[in-house]
């Protein structure tokens, strides 16, 4: 069966009608939904799939409590050691499902930087990431860090310092399937 991490950004609350669209595609194809029990997209990714009814989706969540779970569908718990915190501790149910997925949908707002770790983690698995940046409203297939670099020429250099910073985004990408980029 084929595993769909969906995810993104925190900020998101709305779900624009070519992502929901994309979403519809995926339920079509009955493929096992992986999504986050985070806020923001997570969560109204979760509405839309009880809205239609959907029941091929596993809620991961870090820890003992499953923050969201709209339509009580069977969850993962995946365990975080005593020190992890923050960012970190929810970063490793993004990891798991990363690993878990054969292809990841990122709906990304070009400013969180846990959704474009959840996309080098994809890359990282040799998955396919299909990312619909928020900003201009665009979808991008990301297949290897050149294709992500493109979508990272459109965010300012704050952001990207800052992902330099969080992330060791210009390592990464470089570890990314081999293919060496430099970041915008």
């Amino acid at each position: 069966m084929i595993k769909v991490f969906v995810g993104g950004s925190r900020n998101i609350t709305k779900l624009p009608l070519s992502v929901a669209a994309r979403i519809d595609n995926i339920i079509e194809g009955d493929f096992a939904i992986l999504v986050g029990d985070a806020n923001g997209a997570d969560k109204r990714v979760q509405k839309y799939l009880a809205e239609k009814q959907y029941g091929n989706v596993l809620v991961f969540h870090t820890g003992d409590v499953c923050r969201n779970n709209i339509s009580k569908w069977k969850t993962k718990a995946v365990s975080a050691g005593a020190n992890e915190k923050g960012f970190d501790f929810y970063a490793l149910k993004d990891l798991q499902m990363a690993r878990e997925a054969d292809y990841g949908f990122m709906i990304w707002d070009a400013k969180s930087r846990g959704t474009l770790n959840n996309i080098l983690n994809l890359l990282d698995e040799s998955r396919n990431v299909l990312v619909f940046l928020s900003p201009d409203q665009s979808f991008h297939t990301i297949r290897h860090a050149k294709d992500l670099s493109a979508i990272l020429a459109k965010c300012g250099k704050q952001a990207l310092a800052f992902f330099e910073e969080k992330l060791h985004l210009s390592k990464r990408l470089t570890c990314s399937r081999g293919t060496t980029q430099t970041v915008a």
